[in-house]
């Protein structure tokens, strides 16, 4: 069965990935608390982890596996990065989670390159483990209260190549297409709106940081008028006593 996109399959996929993700910014506050805090890191790492394991167990179980299974696609390694910034609250893992796994994750689900449609178990897997990276980027930036910078978004950016020399040398050795980086995907994708190849590659640096940058300012002005939010609560709960 294949994925058709911008279908109710497509819609349903979108809604368990918003799932994992809108609960944690509704519900920051509370995800702040050590008990909960402590039960969700754990309880989202597990199940990024999961997602991965299992895909490779489903890979090795249908006769399926192959090079192309290797994790070096940039949203299988988001899911290792997701799990361990979880676990171990670097910053710098932070900070390759927010931009590399949001940007990845969400350009994933608005147009996937899948070849499993509902109700296959990768169909599932799919939206399941993009979302929970995206709901990884959310918890850290909401609940746990680390900001992105623009100095960090030239870090994520840097790491991206680092990222990127295993896919591409696997890719050389192997004729795989890890990140896109030896052709377009088969399946529309974003790409379609730039140059052929190689030369969408040099098109793709200028994107990625844009991006970046572009992502940056989002959470800075959302930041911001939580701030206000926050102020505008605390004055009318001094003006309650002064009365």
């Amino acid at each position: 069965m294949t994925f058709e996109p911008f279908t109710a399959a497509h819609g349903l996929g979108g809604a368990m990935a918003a799932a994992l993700i809108i609960p944690v910014v509704a519900f920051r506050k509370r995800l702040r608390s050590p008990q909960a805090n402590r039960n969700f890191r754990y309880g989202m790492a597990a199940l990024l982890v999961g997602c991965e394991v299992s895909m490779q167990a489903w890979y090795a179980a249908t006769g399926n596996w192959g090079v192309y299974s290797l994790p070096f696609q940039l949203c299988s390694l988001m899911i290792w990065l997701s799990a361990a910034s979880l676990l171990t609250r670097k910053r710098a893992l932070f900070e390759i989670v927010f931009f590399l796994g949001i940007l990845g994750a969400l350009q994933a689900l608005l147009t996937p390159n899948l070849d499993a449609g509902y109700p296959e178990y990768r169909y599932f897997e799919f939206f399941i483990a993009h979302g929970a990276i995206i709901g990884t980027g959310a918890f850290l930036t909401a609940a746990e209260g680390y900001r992105p910078t623009a100095l960090s978004a030239l870090r994520a950016f840097g790491w991206l190549h680092v990222l990127a020399l295993p896919a591409a040398i696997t890719n050389i050795w192997t004729g795989s297409n890890f990140m896109f980086l030896a052709r377009k995907p088969s399946t529309a994708s974003l790409l379609d709106l730039l140059a052929p190849w190689p030369w969408y590659l040099l098109q793709l640096e200028l994107v990625a940081l844009a991006l970046c940058f572009g992502l940056l300012g989002i959470v800075k002005l959302a930041a911001g008028r939580s701030v206000e939010s926050d102020n505008s609560i605390l004055s009318r709960e001094e003006m309650k006593w002064k009365r």
